[in-house]
């Protein structure tokens, strides 16, 4: 299981959305040798629709939807001897109120402990006596669960799955157990200092909104829930409109929407779990963390979500920060030594989006790191660099076509343009989105960011204060909000 902390998003990086600030939680959820009933049971509640149709300029990839709106997305590929099998609900930490913030990652943990049919022992051996591995990640907008193990088990592990998201009991004795596991994750990931940073970051771009707010909640909520708020959220949450069982592998279609038939076929329709788009605040978020080495620093802007021209802003970071070449790097490494990494990438969801640059230094020399990224993004605002131009847009060619390569990638990025627009979007419809944007629309999209003050998270060690007065080298009309600054150490 997985949450996705700030400090690991560069490591789920793509041309336009990151996973993240989940923290990555690696289950490795193995599993059983008797079968249950459920794993040879086929028989359907309702008729079974035949495979649908391919997704335009793919047609490997074909989807499906059940009676109850479950969506079922296969993509076909022979050459793979093994087959990956998710399910996708629209439920993450955006969907939760503060009172049940974190509920969704408490969840994703507890669906392993135990079901009607089988125990948590059980769950772990089922898998591992196929040689599968099971994952799972929570993140702001969704929740996902894997499989993957020999294409021949791939029904199974949709059954499996079926188990797991649909007839979890979250038995007390395990959900005290977890409990301790998820404060110990919790912990973890308020010691390092660049999660930290991340979190300051989000809070500095949007408040109270949930968007602000980490995805591992509180620890005063993760000390409280009780078993019935888990599932009362779950019945609330998991329906068949906001659900998606995807495999990728050499499989069979019809097979698997059989498969998901039985497994899936009578779970409630539900409404759509929608998000409405967050308010933008932007700020200054500081924590200073004694004992830390250096300053981790983010500084972002808003920009438009998944539907609304973003391109133009995956485009300008890919040109400002991607690869040791890039100006970001050139300077603040190469050529002043400021920094040992930096980074500039996007975070484009379907209800909004974030332009984000990152970086880790010596305290001492984070006046000179903020003005010269201020200085970087005024000068791109102004002229951009035809050889740095190219050098993005064949760079964000390079990934989408790497992600549509990557068997489990493609079959999230799928899964999350399924709920976005209702279909999967190809590679060549991906590109032609990019190629329409002219220089100018990037250069505008750098001179937009300064219409609005940045967002600007600073953590590690750092005087009491100081964040403000060197955040404001950034913009000159950012103001520190009341409660905005903390020191750990107090």
């Amino acid at each position: 299981m997985v949450t996705v902390t700030g400090a690991k998003r560069r490591q789920r990086v793509n041309h336009e959305r990151r996973r993240r600030r989940c923290t990555k939680m690696t289950t490795h959820a193995p599993h059983r040798v008797t079968w249950p009933p459920w794993y040879h049971d086929l028989s359907m509640k309702s008729p079974v629709p035949r495979s649908g149709t391919p997704a335009a300029g793919d047609t490997d990839t074909v989807v499906t939807t059940l009676g109850n709106g479950v969506r079922v997305v296969v993509i076909r590929l022979p050459y793979l001897a093994t087959a990956a099998v998710s399910v996708f609900v629209r439920s993450g930490s955006c969907h939760e109120d503060s009172h049940l913030g974190g509920i969704s990652h408490f969840i994703e943990h507890m669906a392993f402990k135990g079901t009607r049919s089988r125990d948590c022992q059980t769950i772990n051996l089922d898998a591992e006596r196929l040689g599968a591995e099971v994952n799972a990640h929570t993140d702001k907008d969704h929740t996902a669960f894997h499989m993957r193990g020999l294409a021949r088990d791939a029904m199974a592990f949709v059954r499996m799955l079926g188990d797991i998201v649909r007839d979890s009991t979250f038995p007390d004795a395990e959900l005290a157990r977890e409990r301790e596991v998820i404060l110990q994750e919790y912990a973890e990931d308020e010691d390092d200092a660049m999660a930290t940073a991340f979190k300051l970051f989000d809070k500095a771009c949007y408040g109270e909104h949930p968007a602000g707010r980490p995805v591992t909640g509180s620890r005063a909520n993760i000390r409280r829930f009780a078993r019935a708020q888990l599932t009362a959220w779950v019945r609330q949450q998991y329906t068949g409109v906001n659900t998606i069982v995807g495999v990728v592998g050499d499989v069979d279609p019809d097979a698997l929407v059989t498969a998901a038939q039985a497994a899936f076929g009578d779970m409630p329709r539900g409404v759509d779990n929608r998000i409405a788009a967050p308010a933008y605040v932007g700020g200054i978020r500081q924590r200073r963390l004694p004992g830390t080495g250096q300053a981790h620093v983010v500084v972002g802007f808003p920009i438009p979500p998944l539907s609304s021209g973003h391109q133009p802003f995956v485009i300008a970071a890919a040109l400002l920060g991607e690869g040791m070449s890039s100006p970001l790097l050139d300077q603040l490494r190469e050529r002043r030594g400021l920094v040992y990494h930096a980074d500039c990438w996007t975070d484009v969801r379907e209800a909004y989006g974030q332009f984000v640059i990152e970086a880790s230094m010596q305290r001492e020399r984070l006046r000179e790191y903020l003005d010269e990224v201020t200085r970087l993004l005024r000068q791109h605002g102004g002229a951009l660099d035809p050889v740095g131009l190219a050098r993005a847009r064949n760079q964000i060619a390079v990934r989408v076509l790497a992600d549509h390569e990557s068997p489990a990638q493609r079959l999230e990025f799928a899964a999350l343009d399924l709920f976005a627009f209702g279909r999967a979007r190809s590679p060549k419809e991906q590109l032609a989105g990019f190629a329409a944007v002219d220089a100018a629309r990037v250069r505008n999209a750098f001179a937009l960011m300064f219409e609005v003050r940045p967002a600007v998270a600073i953590a590690g060690d750092i005087a009491r204060g100081e964040a403000e007065r060197l955040a404001r080298r950034v913009a000159p009309k950012v103001r520190a909000q009341v409660g905005d600054v903390r020191d750990r150490s107090s």
